[in-house]
């Protein structure tokens, strides 16, 4: 039977058949997958601080392209072959690209999502790795997600030591722009994009919602949306006259109490104005999220500028709320006029009967060696990701199997240690696992 790609209901099928394989013991080699990953835990912990140690905040593209040069260096010392995608054409470093190909016809095809940026800027203080304790590191980016690079590759090396890589094929991306996504979008998310459509599998290491008992079978799309009021500008003892109306500022928190009172209720629906400026004249720079405003208590507003985001669980909800806010914005108050602007953002990864199944296997990889059993984690509880890009064009999709951590994007950002050897030996065992289906 061949896997070159699986029907939808064929992958089920043969998910569904897993717990068989997954309640029994552990069979020889996933003994010795296990004693194996116990082996390379030590170098683990010296790469993950390699690479936080080397600054890559999204726009340093220089030390985007040193961690890029130091994972193609490890994937190709387990002989994966690795191309640098360049990213001049959406303005970052480039994403790693790394790939094995199995010589069996039916072997599986995984896609192994990562990525090599950080939030912290160049200049930074907060640039070193340090142990905090046994179980403790802390560092830019130690969790989110150079810890889950480490997972993948030593996973990968772990299995590729043993000769257990026969029957998957494997693609690893590593992209450089997740934290500050390169534009357009659809060039710096190709590469995404072109390796799911050739995987059957994709799985994402990112630390998800920081509990090593879930991981993300579904995550929330981001999209960005930016509202321009415009009003004529009067004496403030006009407001509220029918030759003047209401200004800029009573109609733009109209509409922001309308999205409140129309919309907050919906399930995993969130919708965030994050920036506002208003007055007589008002600048919004969206390139650097930063404004100026000049106004008079006693001249009616003429200009207001809002940034916010949207986040929905699945493209017909992203939909519908679209469709809502641009209603409410269109219905404007006399003498202003409104317009909502969305910008491409990241998909929706909607929770599917195949995620729920690759889930459960994650879950009896998990239980079989020792661990607590996982489930879905709450959408709410984490923010978009590279592998929404990936997720409609596979038929089973899991992120949130990284390095877990605590303050993510902050200079409290650490690891939690314990979780290194566990994440690495699950990810390996599941592997292994789906090259026996």
């Amino acid at each position: 039977m061949s896997f070159l790609k699986f029907s939808h209901a064929l992958i089920l099928t043969l998910a569904s058949t897993l717990p068989l394989i997954s309640h029994a013991a552990l069979d020889k080699n996933e003994r010795e997958i296990v004693k194996q990953v116990d082996k390379n835990i030590p170098q683990a912990l010296k790469e993950i601080e390699q690479a936080v140690n080397i600054n890559s905040g999204s726009l340093n593209i220089a030390g985007v392209k040193k961690v890029g040069a130091l994972t193609s260096e490890q994937l190709k010392a387990i002989g994966f072959k690795v191309e640098w995608l360049d990213g001049s054409a959406f303005n970052r470093a480039g994403h790693v690209l790394a790939t094995f190909e199995s010589k069996n016809p039916d072997a599986i095809k995984i896609l192994m999502i990562g990525h090599l940026d950080t939030v912290f800027a160049k200049h930074d203080d907060f640039t070193t790795y340090k142990q905090l304790d046994a179980d403790t590191a802390s560092g830019p980016g130690v969790a989110d997600m150079k810890g889950g690079n480490t997972i993948i590759i030593t996973a990968l090396k772990s299995l590729q030591a043993l000769n257990l890589l026969e029957n998957v094929s494997i693609k690893v991306i590593l992209t450089g722009d997740e934290e500050s996504s390169g534009r357009p979008l659809s060039l710096s998310k190709q590469a995404i994009v072109d390796a799911a459509m050739w995987a059957d599998v994709a799985l994402g290491f990112e630390n998800g919602d920081n509990n090593i008992k879930t991981a993300m079978a579904a995550r929330r799309g981001y999209t960005g949306w930016t509202l321009n009021v415009s009003a004529a500008a009067a004496h403030s003892s006009q407001i509220f006259s029918d030759n003047v109306g209401y200004g800029a500022i009573y109609e733009a928190s109209r509409i922001l109490n309308s999205f409140r009172e129309q919309l907050a209720t919906q399930p995993n629906l969130t919708f965030n104005p994050g920036l506002i400026v208003g007055g007589t004249n008002a600048d919004y720079d969206n390139a650097n999220s930063s404004a100026t405003a000049f106004g008079k208590s006693n001249v009616i507003a003429q200009t207001v500028h809002i940034a916010g985001d949207l986040r929905a669980l699945s493209p017909k909800q992203l939909e519908n709320a679209k469709r809502s806010m641009q209603l409410i914005a269109s219905n404007s108050l006399n003498g202003s006029k409104a317009e909502l602007i969305f910008e491409d953002g990241y998909p929706p990864m909607a929770l599917t009967d195949g995620n729920k199944k690759l889930l459960a296997l994650y879950s009896d990889a998990s239980h079989d060696l020792g661990y607590n059993k996982v489930v879905a984690a709450n959408p709410r509880n984490a923010g978009a990701a590279d592998i929404s890009f990936a997720a409609s064009h596979v038929n089973m999709a899991l992120d949130g199997l990284g390095l877990m951590g605590s303050g993510a994007h902050t200079k409290n950002e650490t690891a939690d240690l314990t979780s290194l050897d566990k994440n690495i030996k699950k990810t390996a065992l599941l592997i292994y696992r789906l090259g026996q289906l």
